[in-house]
């Protein structure tokens, strides 16, 4: 295991933007409220409900602090989404496994004004590598709703490998959903994977 808390990973994009996956602190609060505030209804029918909970979220200091928390016990890896400096998301690897499973899944949301800018494929595929690669998982899982075409976008451009549909895996907007679950283990970014070296590689390669 090689787990690292706060750490930070950061890519430059073909078109020079300068994307960062970084901790929250706590001078991210005004922006981050503000992007959730303009993003409520765009994001509300792709977000995780818990059945018969309420469905008000932590205040911003309390969950940064159990974010914060859940990394260093390697439970979490909690990004926030950063181009140019400024916020336009979060990319979370969640519910971390270790032992004989050292699994994780990959989740995110973005800014309705970044999507379809190329954000969302490279800070999935940044979060993969540095999963894979640095922090000592052999699997990230992905699942994705059928009818969400723009993230169904990202994990094809990854060339993520399909492993099937999961039938009301996740609770999502008031009710269980199914979702198509798409996975990457370590071999696919070593020698004789379809990555080597990595998804950042890939995409890199691809821009060239």
């Amino acid at each position: 295991m090689s787990w690292r808390w706060p750490v930070a990973v950061r890519h430059e994009l073909p078109d020079g933007r300068r994307l960062a996956l970084r901790p929250l602190v706590r001078g991210d609060r005004s922006a981050w409220e503000e992007l959730r505030r303009r993003n409520e209804a765009w994001l509300r029918p792709w977000e995780s409900t818990a059945p018969g909970e309420s469905t008000d979220s932590l205040p911003f200091h309390q969950m940064r602090r159990v974010l914060d928390r859940g990394a260093r016990d390697g439970l979490v890896l909690p990004f926030v989404i950063e181009v140019d400096g400024g916020l336009v998301g979060q990319m979370q690897l969640f519910d971390v496994l270790w032992g004989a499973r050292r699994s994780g899944w990959a989740g995110y949301w973005l800014d309705r004004e970044a999507t379809g800018t190329g954000v969302a494929t490279w800070a999935l595929a940044a979060l993969v590598d540095h999963a894979l690669l640095e922090a000592g998982l052999h699997r990230v899982e992905v699942a994705i709703r059928p009818e969400n075409a723009a993230s169904l976008a990202v994990v094809e451009r990854l060339r993520l490998p399909e492993e099937g549909r999961q039938r009301g895996l996740m609770h999502v907007d008031g009710r269980w959903a199914d979702h198509r679950s798409f996975a990457v283990v370590v071999e696919d970014l070593r020698r004789g994977g379809y990555a080597p070296g990595g998804l950042v590689p890939l995409l890199q390669g691809r821009a060239g």
